[in-house]
């Protein structure tokens, strides 16, 4: 009966591992671990999620993806209490969307793809930004069925060469890409969920603000340095979009890391998209004296970067949030 029941969803061999808002770094960690111990092939999506390929483990375990599925929610549950939905594809794209269903495991096997994929909001679809969504459905491609059969070149005319042929592939469940093992990069996170879905600008800015603060006071508390952000945006849909964006020079002040969160979101154009809450991830982390410096010509930059070390000290001795940028405490105090 097992071997019946792996051989009907052996095709959903790729786990999209999903965590719940919130979820720590150290607890990530862990839960990674976990979840080698079941597959060493593992891609790792900070901040909070993780691809897993289990086609050499099914004969292993004599089990199918949904039972390895089970097995390392009830795991990071018990021993790390750490609450994960994991969607099973027979591809990235599919997994991916699976895991943000309401079930706690979903399982799609390549016979069901199309019957799953169709009828949902093109939103839904994995990697799809709110312009990108905005663009299809003032066309009246609502659904990712209808995505999916529209022609390559209508799609391209409306997204642009790349784009629309990426995500038409995708609506109709094609994703060539392997899962490529990888370890937890040297990076740090910061995540701001908001009370409610916001379309206010100013309140995303102050977020990202505030996380710039905190990172910043991180690294420099821990003598690193990072060389590029991550940012990720989740909207009220479910459905998020991730930007990297590498810094100038590698960096642990608090202005370097505000400005290019600045220009990142601003890259993305959410006027309209109610936004849920954002996660921010200092990647590339190494010692701070294994980079140099460029001195600024800019007097109000570099009085700011004096004014660190006083920040920081006035801090760690009166509790973090001391001092804080101007905008930061007015907005806290109202």
């Amino acid at each position: 009966m097992a071997a019946d029941r792996q051989a009907g969803t052996a095709g959903a061999h790729v786990l999209h591992v999903r965590c719940r808002p919130g979820t720590g770094e150290r607890e990530y960690r862990a839960l990674l671990g976990l979840i080698r111990d079941i597959s060493p092939v593992l891609q790792v999506l900070p901040p909070s999620a993780a691809l897993v390929d289990v086609a050499g483990a099914l004969r292993y375990w004599d089990a199918s993806p949904y039972d390895l599925a089970q097995r390392i929610r009830v795991r990071a549950l018990a021993h790390l209490d750490v609450d994960a939905r994991i969607g099973a594809g027979p591809n990235w794209t599919v997994a991916a969307i699976a895991s943000k269903g309401p079930l706690p495991v979903s399982v799609v096997t390549p016979e069901q793809v199309r019957g799953f994929l169709d009828p949902l909001p093109v939103g839904m679809l994995h990697g799809i930004g709110p312009v990108q969504e905005r663009a299809l459905t003032s066309f009246g491609l609502r659904t990712v069925g209808a995505l999916a059969a529209v022609p390559e070149s209508t799609v391209q005319r409306i997204l642009g060469g790349r784009a629309g042929r990426l995500l038409r592939d995708r609506a109709r469940g094609i994703d060539p890409r392997p899962v490529s093992p990888t370890g937890l990069p040297d990076a740090t996170s910061e995540r701001r969920l908001f009370d409610a879905d916001t379309l206010d600008t100013g309140a995303i800015r102050a977020a990202l603000l505030e996380t710039a603060v905190v990172l910043g006071d991180r690294l420099r508390g821990c003598g690193r340095i990072a060389a590029g952000l991550t940012l990720e945006v989740a909207f009220s849909g479910g459905s998020t979009v991730s930007r990297t964006r590498q810094l100038p020079e590698p960096s642990h002040h608090t202005d370097d890391l505000r400005g290019a969160l600045y220009r990142m979101v601003d890259a993305l154009h959410l006027q309209r998209a109610r936004v849920r809450g954002i996660t921010v991830t200092a990647e590339g982390l190494r010692p701070a004296g294994t980079a140099g410096g460029q001195i600024s010509l800019e007097r109000a930059r570099e009085n700011r970067l004096r004014a660190e070390p006083v920040m920081d000290e006035v801090n760690a001795r009166f509790g973090a949030g001391a001092v804080r940028p101007a905008t930061l405490a007015w907005r806290k105090a109202s």
